[in-house]
């Protein structure tokens, strides 16, 4: 057994370094909004008040924008679970014809983000589209029934996460405790839930946890579907009066206490402990062959769920390449063109997007891979008393709203020292940095806060990644490059970098794609069109009349591009270890 190295005190003074960061950008935007929230007095953010709460709570429209957004996380999550578990158990379990393919083919719908493919849904789904035009029918699916447009085009979206938390609990799985079940005379239905899904509750609450917060706090998706009455489209349109109003803070404040309760809640019903197994043995051994028509039965299975999850794709691809007004009442374009893409290269407003939403994700990917590394490094090569609450802290971001944190962003920027003056009894400072992070007024400059957005959001892929290469790696290759000569920080970057340099490049590919296409963060911080990341200019653009909706869904065509590039990448490099980078 390799004894753990000695702790150092430098190790401590790192350690405060990196809670003192992570407590000022990750702890401080949500503590401000939760003050904003109760401050009586809410252009000064003083005194203390339940009066701002009480009111969302007896408006008639927020209670319903509250209700509407719980229904969809629900519903979301639960067709995400009857969706990917059923997946899941044929994939840990059974082989059959195309296996390796169709599984890689279940990931497909992570690579566009839900509110991109929306436009696709609309085209496809939409009272004039692709489905009334094959069918002969008049059905609004996207009218009447919006609600469930919403739940359909998040959970074809988020069901991967699901897939990859249960795939990675079943292979874990002690393949003698199902055996031991069927000697007993347990059939199948029994051991799945009396032996089964007890064992790998706490991976697919890990996995339903992420999709319901992200479902019930998506701003993107009910934007593009014109469904208003849900709280984080009625934060949205309240940005403009944060600076004068509580309300914004009051519903934010609602929205992060509503999605901590109904995690706390649903822990405590589904979540449980786990229960221990004495070997965790790998299940390939295990699995059994489906041939003939039960195996061409499990694969139609997977080959079916990637083609509904693709239904956005095809959308915004065949959307991106139809001549304006070409696809009404036909079940696809009668008319191609290349002008879109074209266009979506050489407008200004689209190329600046494109620039700037690259520079942003190099920066945070840049960030990230060095914070990363130095998070790892203490989580997994020292002792020191507080990495529990480190590992702690740098998984959060996955729990909290990514509203919440980009409003919490919005609330530092008019706080001091960025905003407004500090009272300190009678005494009144002025803001030492004004205008360094600033959203609105006439000269904003959000690009600052655009990177620490993004780095604070992705921090939780790069730092498992990293933590994974780490355990692998043995302590004893650096410490006998320290005992050679070497300083600890060149026996790392010398020794431990090459080593687990997949494992980082795999963490960096997945922060800088998922920052190519955050959704929250670009659409509250960025106000201004010179300023708007690619997502940000996607939404503007599919506003606009005429050929707006084309040229967003070229523009949606070439990050799907980027990500799915990227994830594939990130896939060979990580193996079965990428979903545990989706886990709280």
């Amino acid at each position: 057994m390799i004894e753990r190295p000695r702790t150092h005190p430098w190790h401590y003074v790192l350690l405060a370094l990196v809670l003192g960061l992570l407590g000022w950008f990750l702890l401080a935007p949500i503590l401000m909004t939760v003050r904003g929230g109760f401050a009586a007095d809410p252009a000064t953010g003083r005194g203390f008040t339940l009066d701002h709460l009480l009111l969302v709570f007896k408006d008639p429209l927020n209670r319903e924008g509250l209700l509407t957004s719980g229904l969809i996380a629900v519903a979301t999550t639960l067709l995400a679970l009857v969706v990917s578990l059923p997946l899941a158990w044929l994939n840990a379990g059974y082989t059959f014809p195309g296996k390796r393919a169709l599984n890689a083919a279940v990931l497909v719908p992570l690579i566009l983000p839900p509110f991109v493919g929306a436009i696709g849904l609309r085209a496809l789904l939409g009272r004039s589209g692709g489905l009334n035009a094959l069918l002969g029918t008049d059905w609004d699916l996207l009218g009447a029934h919006r609600f469930w447009g919403v739940v359909v085009a998040e959970a074809l979206h988020l069901y991967p996460i699901i897939y990859l938390n249960a795939t990675a609990s079943l292979a874990n799985l002690d393949p003698a405790l199902a055996e031991s079940a069927e000697n007993l005379g347990a059939g199948p239905w029994r051991r799945f839930f009396r032996v089964t899904l007890p064992l790998i509750r706490p991976g697919l609450f890990a996995g339903a946890t992420i999709v319901f917060i992200w479902s019930f706090t998506e701003l993107g998706t009910p934007l593009m579907f014109e469904l208003y009455t849900v709280t984080p489209v009625q934060i949205f349109n309240g940005l403009k009066e944060v600076s004068s109003s509580a309300e914004p803070y009051a519903l934010t404040v609602v929205l992060l206490g509503c999605s901590i309760l109904l995690y706390a809640v649903g822990r405590l019903l589904f979540g449980g402990r786990g229960y221990a197994m004495y070997s965790k043995a790998s299940r390939a051994s295990g699995e059994r062959a489906l041939r003939g028509g039960v195996g061409v039965a499990a694969g139609a299975a997977f080959a079916l769920v990637s083609l509904l999850a693709l239904l956005p794709h095809i959308g915004v691809v065949l959307q991106s390449v139809a001549e304006p007004g070409s696809w009404y009442r036909s079940v696809v374009p009668t008319g191609f063109t290349g002008e879109h893409f074209r266009y979506a290269l050489s407008d200004p407003a689209a190329t600046s997007s494109i620039r700037n939403s690259l520079v942003l994700s190099a920066s945070a990917m840049g960030l990230d891979i060095a914070f990363g590394l130095v998070i790892a490094y203490l989580l997994v090569r020292t002792g020191v008393r507080g990495r529990g609450v480190l590992d702690a802290l740098c998984m959060l971001p996955l729990a909290v709203p990514g509203l919440v944190m980009a409003f919490g962003y919005v609330a530092m920027s008019l706080a001091w020292p960025f905003g407004r003056s500090l009272h300190v009894g009678g005494a009144t400072i002025p803001p030492l940095l004004p205008g360094v992070l600033e959203v609105f007024g006439a000269n904003p400059n959000p690009f600052p806060l655009l990177i620490i957005a993004y780095s604070v959001r992705r921090l939780p892929y790069i730092v498992r990644s990293t933590v994974a290469g780490l355990e692998q790696t043995s302590g004893e290759l650096e410490e006998a490059a320290v005992n050679l000569g070497a300083s600890r920080p060149v026996a790392v970057l010398r020794v431990i970098v090459p080593l687990i340099l997949a494992n980082l490049i795999a963490g960096g590919l997945l922060v800088f794609s998922f920052s190519m296409l955050e959704v929250s963060d670009s659409l509250i911080l960025a106000q201004k069109a010179e300023h708007y990341p690619i997502t940000k200019q996607i939404f503007a653009f599919s506003e606009m009349l005429g050929i707006g909706q084309y040229v967003a869904s070229a523009m949606g065509v070439w990050g799907m591009a980027l990500l799915a590039v990227t994830l594939v990448g990130a896939s060979l490099l990580l193996g079965k270890k990428l979903g545990s980078i989706f886990r709280v």
